[in-house]
């Protein structure tokens, strides 16, 4: 499977308090470090800075979101909530 960061690749915390909930990829912060989002614990206003070492990476990608995240444009919380709800909704 890929393992690069993408801005909205569904990834699974693997450490951390945040362990066990899946999470979009906001924000790529450098070769070590991504920021992520669930829309719910962790808002897009606030995303939590974390290694990728901790993080597994997942087939699907929400283009829409990470498309309008590079463009800078508003994403809002329910949207990346509305994403996950198949993921963090079976845990």
């Amino acid at each position: 499977m890929d393992q690069s960061p993408q801005l909205g690749r569904v990834v699974f915390s693997t450490a951390g308090r945040d362990a066990g909930r899946f999470y979009l990829i906001v924000e790529i912060v450098d070769s070590v470090f991504v920021k992520i989002a669930d829309g719910d614990q962790r808002r897009i206003d606030s995303p939590k800075l974390k290694k990728i070492k901790h993080l597994r990476f997942q087939h699907e990608v929400f283009d829409k979101i990470g498309d309008k995240l590079a463009e800078g444009k508003k994403v809002f919380d329910a949207e990346i909530k509305s994403a996950l709800r198949n993921y963090n909704g079976s845990i």
